[in-house]
């Protein structure tokens, strides 16, 4: 049975906190204070062509128009073979009180080595950055060469027309048992599931699933969880995946 475990400001917050992305609320200072990370922008091909501002990255212009930029998302595994999965805390700017994949973010051009692209280490190293920032699990917890790296997703979204997503986005798989305190900031609940029970669980949310997991849940996640012990064979560094729902 999966496992879910709540964090003490989600449960201070209860369910008179509103859920929908386009309630106006006050934005949390330490949220706004990350939208002045500098993230990579990149063309199609996913070559660096530039840097702009998080807050930069995420607004959607008038004419629908999102910065295409760098980003990754990480799926947690136990031992067992169960997948960590998020809910994204409340005083999250883009996409709050979302269900989503172990960790998602970006390479940021405040930290150079994280823009290193052979094997993909500068993602990599950023991924292990926000899993301690995120879910506090120890930075020596995770050597470089624990993370999987399997291929890029390119996708879009809108979101609440003010804030969405446009990315070039690294899927990364490790499997490991490690200690986890999650950020009450980030994550207002977490929880490790099987693979038999992945379609259960995802009809038992209180909440919507954020665009980039439901794209990779739809297109490839069973068949990669399926397949764990063999994941190389899924690797394709050569070829940009265009997901769409």
């Amino acid at each position: 049975m999966f496992s879910v475990i709540r964090s003490s400001v989600q449960r201070q917050l209860h369910r008179s906190i509103a859920t929908s992305l386009s309630k106006a609320k006050e934005i949390d200072p330490t949220q706004e204070a990350s939208l002045k990370e500098q993230c990579y922008l990149v063309d199609v091909n996913d070559k660096i062509i530039g840097q702009a501002s998080k807050k930069e990255c995420h607004l959607v212009q008038k004419n629908g128009d999102i910065p295409l930029h760098r980003a990754f998302s990480v799926f947690l595994f136990n031992k067992k073979g169960d997948l960590l999965l998020q809910k994204r805390s409340s005083s999250k700017i883009t996409y709050p009180d979302f269900y989503t994949n172990s960790c998602c973010s970006h390479p940021i051009a405040d930290f150079p080595l994280e823009a290193e692209e052979e094997n993909a280490t500068g993602i990599k190293r950023a991924a292990v950055r926000r899993l301690n920032y995120e879910l506090g699990i120890p930075l020596e917890s995770l050597p470089l060469d624990s993370l999987n790296y399997i291929t890029r997703i390119h996708y879009k979204d809108e979101g609440n027309g003010k804030w969405g997503e446009h990315e070039i986005d690294y899927v990364i798989f490790i499997q490991a048992d490690v200690k986890i305190k999650p950020n009450p900031n980030e994550i207002s609940e977490i929880s490790f599931v099987p693979r038999t029970e992945l379609d259960e669980y995802i009809h038992t949310l209180n909440g919507p699933l954020t665009p980039w997991f439901q794209l990779i849940l739809k297109h490839r996640l069973k068949l990669w969880w399926d397949n764990l012990e063999n994941l190389d064979e899924f690797k394709n560094y050569e070829k940009i995946l265009q997901l769409k729902a």
